[in-house]
């Protein structure tokens, strides 16, 4: 995957959200690991469909829902405020399959790509080896 110069990297998993920022010029990625961002976890209808599943008992579901749910928040937010251009989503298969469901227009139109990937305790070079190869 080939990202501009300022692109987004939003690395999540159900614990926590990791921003990047591209600094490289194409085809070069230089990944530079942001400040982590302030979420709002009060997103109590998130996951709220899974509170009577037998399939999914435990409350650790809906802490990583509501945690997917405040980031897509976040991003969306930041759509809107033009904080980025570009943006490309990694995240583990449940965490991206729940961002998905909050995901706005004006997020997606911003949406470079995303990988079902969980790379949130990895390094920025390997992250970055993960999006050159994809």
């Amino acid at each position: 995957m080939i990202l501009t110069n300022g692109t987004l990297v939003a690395v999540a998993d159900g614990d926590k959200l990791r921003l990047f920022r591209n600094k490289g010029h194409e085809p070069r990625i230089d990944l530079v690991e942001m400040p982590e961002p302030e979420l709002h976890l009060a997103n109590t209808g998130s996951g709220g469909r899974h509170r009577s599943s037998t399939a999914n008992p435990d409350d650790s579901r809906l802490r990583e829902d509501d945690l997917a749910a405040a980031v897509a928040a976040y991003l969306n937010r930041e759509a809107l405020t033009d904080a980025f251009e570009h943006v490309v989503v990694i995240a583990d298969p449940r965490t991206l399959g729940e961002l998905r469901r909050h995901f706005q227009a004006p997020l997606r139109a911003k949406l470079m790509g995303e990988l079902a990937k969980d790379l949130a305790k990895h390094s920025a070079e390997a992250i970055a080896g993960t999006l050159a190869a994809a």
